[in-house]
């Protein structure tokens, strides 16, 4: 009866010890990918809530080179700092077919664009429902072909339009 004890004792201590290396093994799996979880969501939560609209588009073709002006409207419910719009952000315009990417700079002149917050209440961020007004010139347009525009925001959320140059 005493051997039976030892054994079932034996027994007893290395299940616990097989049931403690198996926790200690997959409990930072769990943890690891409990972590990237929340990463992916919290990456997921603000594209979804980051969102803008195109909504007006002009070309002044009295300039030389022709000016391109555009309106968009932030219709997410994320603030978005002016700051990241400035320095992070990304403008393509130029031709269909031929367009290329703008460099921001303060005052406008060929190759640059630059941005004017319509910041209702002085925060110096882009609040939903607040306009935002680029002013780009791209090097050359040709009025044989359409003028194509693409704004890219610093976490890859982008809107473009296509009009016509007048």
């Amino acid at each position: 009866m005493s051997s039976e004890t030892i054994t079932t004792a034996l027994f007893l201590i290395t299940a616990v010890i097989a049931a403690s290396v198996l926790i200690a093994a997959i409990f930072p799996v769990i943890y690891q990918m409990a972590g990237t979880f929340s990463s992916a969501s919290h990456t997921a939560d603000q594209n979804i809530r980051t969102d803008f609209k195109i909504i007006s588009s002009n070309v002044d073709t009295t300039t030389t080179p022709p000016v391109v002006y555009i309106w968009m409207k932030n219709v997410g419910s994320a603030q978005i700092p002016y700051s990241d719009i400035t320095s992070h952000s990304d403008v393509l315009c130029g031709n269909v077919g031929s367009f290329g990417r703008l460099t921001y700079g303060t005052t406008p002149s060929s190759g640059y664009w630059q941005a004017d917050l319509s910041d209702m209440n002085s925060n110096n961020y882009w609040d939903p429902g607040e306009t935002l007004e680029i002013i780009a010139e791209p090097p050359s347009l040709n009025s044989d072909n359409d003028v194509y525009f693409q704004f890219v925001l610093p976490d890859g959320i982008w809107r473009s339009t296509q009009f016509p140059l007048r």
